[in-house]
């Protein structure tokens, strides 16, 4: 499924990406470069191209946004799925966790260091 998705995602993106480039802008359209120009006029009317590629660009961007957070939630939901090396490594040596975490404490016996800033007044 996580495949199939992929794989539907990446022709999404494609697509949009060439109906984006196809509308004109405001200085002039890459439709033009193609030699799309004309033909998009004669094919859709004069107004119909710019409102078909606009809805394909609609259209398409809705899609990509679901293929998007589909993926993100398949992926999520897929995360428990492989090991890294560092659990399996773990696991064969017989650790569950991670030891928790101990404060540095002085030796017994030893008093522990003076952390002062400032040094003492009146000393040489």
């Amino acid at each position: 499924m996580l495949i199939l998705l992929t794989i539907v995602h990446v022709v999404i993106c494609l697509a949009l990406m060439a109906v984006i480039l196809l509308q004109s802008g405001k200085g002039g359209n890459v439709a033009g470069a193609f030699g799309v120009g004309g033909a998009s006029q004669t094919l859709f009317g004069g107004r119909g191209a710019s409102t078909f590629l606009t809805k394909g660009t609609m259209w398409l961007g809705i899609v990509f946004f679901v293929t998007s957070l589909s993926l993100s939630l398949l992926s999520r939901a897929n995360s428990q799925g492989p090991e890294s090396l560092i659990q399996k490594e773990a696991k064969a040596r017989g650790v569950t966790s991670a030891p928790a975490a101990t404060p540095i404490q002085a030796p017994v016996g030893r008093p522990a260091p003076a952390t002062s800033a400032a040094p003492a007044k009146g000393g040489k």
